[in-house]
């Protein structure tokens, strides 16, 4: 089974990650699909991969059911195992880098609870922080704010100051937003509003909008849109829409308009919002059939 398939930044090129512990890369150009390299390291089912900004050069990171996360780089054509990540006590299922403006940063949310935060300065050497017991059960997913997000506040040049903050969500039916204080991670908001477990979140990237946005995701069918207009703390809540399964997966446009949405019914469906706030749906994609114009995996 593969879980996880993602683009690179270019859009050239795609990683795909399996129950067979592997992970695969792609050559997607001119229409033609072309394998390239097989990643083996992992001794587990690889849950997710994904791709580092290429102002750092081609680097890949994954996570798997072995309690590891695996760095890769491709040099000269060839890739390798450049660092592992072992602090976990049980399978990590989501690995996201940060955007490139806050360094080269790397957030893991894992079965045991716990979110690890891996930087490195670009000289080799890696440091990890971790936020402990930061889901009860289990965390299943993470993602990174934009750079730039509405309200924020500016330092004496005059430019906006960059905060870090990601977004969470895990087996306690509980989305969280973390913020970086002093260089330490704390819980900046809880947003409750799932009735079972979440699958995945995905904060969306900022596009001049007075608002910041997040996409949830969970075993109760539902996908939730989170809205903050950046002049308090509240983040509202609105269903996108009750699905008919389990819903595994969301994935913003790289404008942050337009929402993919996945799961259990083999159906992945986009959406957008409309000027009165409504969200509806601009397609669907059957598994096995082609696109219309209507309306991952369970890995722990």
């Amino acid at each position: 089974m593969i879980h996880d398939a993602q683009m690179d930044y270019y859009g050239t090129r795609l990683a795909t990650c399996s129950s067979d512990r592997s992970v695969r890369i792609f050559d997607v150009r001119n229409g033609q699909q072309t394998f390239t390299a097989e990643l083996k390291g992992h001794e587990g089912p690889v849950w997710q991969v994904c791709w580092g900004h290429p102002m750092f050069g081609n680097l890949l990171a994954t996570c798997s059911y072995d309690r590891k996360v695996i760095i890769w780089k491709e040099t000269n054509g060839t890739w390798n195992n450049i660092y592992e990540y072992t602090n976990h006590d049980s399978s990590v299922n989501s690995v996201s880098w940060a955007p490139h403006e806050f360094g080269l940063m790397l957030a893991c949310g894992s079965s045991d609870g716990c979110i690890s935060i891996i930087s490195s300065s670009g000289d080799g050497a890696w440091e990890s922080k971790k936020i402990n017991n930061a889901h009860t059960i289990g965390c299943n997913a993470v993602s990174w704010s934009p750079s730039i997000q509405p309200g924020a506040l500016l330092d004496q040049s005059g430019n906006q100051k960059i905060v870090r903050r990601l977004v969470s969500g895990g087996c306690d039916n509980l989305v969280k937003i973390w913020k970086e204080d002093d260089g330490q991670w704390m819980e900046e908001q809880k947003l409750e509003a799932h009735h079972d477990w979440i699958r995945d979140v995905a904060w969306a990237p900022s596009i001049g909008l007075p608002r910041s946005i997040i996409a949830s995701c969970s075993q109760d069918c539902q996908v939730i849109i989170w809205s903050n207009d950046g002049t308090s703390s509240t983040w509202n809540p609105k269903v996108l829409h009750k699905f008919n399964d389990v819903v595994w997966s969301v994935s913003w446009s790289v404008t942050g308009n337009i929402l993919a949405v996945s799961g259990g019914d083999n159906k992945v469906s986009l959406w957008k919002e409309t000027l009165e706030g409504d969200w509806v749906c601009v397609s669907n994609v059957n598994k096995g059939q082609g696109y219309s114009k209507d309306a991952h995996d369970p890995n722990s």
